[in-house]
């Protein structure tokens, strides 16, 4: 399968930083908004625009993922895989200060599975897609829904105010 990339030139060495991979074609998606929204999160946390990397996969290849990784043989619509382990987050923003300048680490999304989300919560599938990228890249720092009491809900959604998502 070819996958469609976007890329980024790097004003300081002259080379391209690839932030984004299309792998599925199921789903027809314009990647220069949801790039766009990845640089724009990221710069709104005091990250560097390329601090995460986002692959677009199918459903088969996200069932694949999350069998190997979490043990949980079926498909999900979003998974994350820092870098390297993270501790418990203190505040959201001193944490991405404390990280700033370094690689975070992947980002899967399954575009079948945000594409029912959207229709099941009245959003653009664009929308979901940035909804999903600013879940996993909280994940990358190091915030769990499954064990925190709340605390990533909360930053979610403030977040989520913050950069206009629906």
């Amino acid at each position: 399968m070819t996958a469609k990339r976007r890329q980024r030139g790097d004003r300081r060495t002259g080379r391209d930083r690839v932030v984004m991979e299309n792998c599925q074609r199921k789903v027809r998606l314009k990647m220069a908004p949801l790039e766009r929204f990845l640089t724009r999160m990221n710069v709104a946390l005091g990250l560097r625009r390329d601090s995460t990397f986002v692959r677009l996969v199918t459903d088969r290849e996200m069932a694949r993922l999350n069998g190997t990784f979490r043990k949980k043989p079926k498909t999900t619509d979003v998974l994350s895989f820092p870098s390297d382990e993270r501790g418990r987050p203190a505040r959201l923003h001193a944490r991405a200060k404390s990280l700033r300048g370094q690689f975070l680490g992947d980002i899967a999304i399954s575009p079948v599975l945000a594409g029912q989300n959207a229709k099941r919560y009245g959003r653009t599938l664009e929308a979901e897609i940035c909804i999903l990228m600013l879940h996993g890249l909280l994940h990358l720092l190091g915030y769990d829904h499954e064990t925190d009491r709340g605390e990533m809900e909360r930053v979610e959604a403030k977040l989520q105010r913050q950069l206009r998502l629906g």
